[in-house]
């Protein structure tokens, strides 16, 4: 299995706050917005069937939903699926969650979905090569791939890692690891090795004096990046 058992259960371990703005999470939080702009912006979601690989508790997934799409979400820790559904309980929107690697629905299920989000997983699996392949498999021709993960050089190790985990504690220590970080140019090549053409990438900034993120050409530490499968 394309997982490392360490990672799963680090973030098994904070599950439960997954949906608490102030807790370990909240980074995602915040980023949720425009994330979900840049995404609906190229690839309008209402009525689109759209799966969420690595959806944690659910926060992109759910918003996605909101937005109009059918939604998948898929992990494979179950204790952040049970805060997921959970959630959705709460909130009664609608999200079909399943414990199951990408790899495997992608078996099952290929080529079934107009939209496939993968955020923020890459840099947590041993194989991220695989995971872009998975993604090819299960959107449709014509659909759309968005991945975000980290850039790897020296200032992102320094502002995501010493920074974000160590000084500013956005993040648990060890939440990240360096050496896993993915450079544009490497998560390109992925893509186009999977039949997948590259449409572009988006920079996230954060700004420490007013703590918000924005959207920025910028691609040195945090990125994401948005492909298709060709027709």
């Amino acid at each position: 299995m394309n997982a490392d058992p360490h990672e799963l259960q680090k973030f098994s371990d904070i599950a439960s706050r997954w949906w608490d703005p102030r807790a370990e999470f909240r980074p995602l939080h915040e980023l949720n917005p425009l994330r979900l702009g840049w995404i609906d912006t190229l690839a309008p979601l209402a009525g689109k069937r759209v799966l969420d690989i690595g959806c944690g508790g659910g926060i992109l997934s759910e918003s996605m939903a909101v937005a109009g799409a059918r939604v998948k979400g898929i992990d494979l820790s179950s204790e952040a699926l049970g805060v997921a559904d959970l959630h959705t309980l709460e909130t009664g929107v609608a999200v079909e969650y399943e414990e199951i690697a990408a790899e495997a629905l992608a078996a099952r299920e290929p080529g079934s979905f107009d939209v496939v989000t993968c955020m923020e997983m890459l840099e947590h699996v041993p194989h991220p090569a695989a995971i872009v392949q998975a993604c090819a498999t299960l959107v449709r021709p014509g659909g759309w791939v968005f991945f975000s993960t980290l850039n790897r050089n020296p200032k992102a190790y320094l502002f995501a890692v010493i920074g974000a985990e160590y000084i500013a504690r956005l993040l648990p220590r060890g939440t990240h690891d360096y050496e896993r970080f993915i450079r544009p140019s490497e998560l390109a090549g992925f893509a186009r090795a999977a039949g997948l053409t590259p449409h572009g990438f988006k920079g996230i900034t954060y700004r420490p004096f007013s703590q918000r993120f924005s959207l920025s050409d910028d691609t040195s530490i945090n990125y994401m990046f948005a492909c298709q499968r060709s027709a």
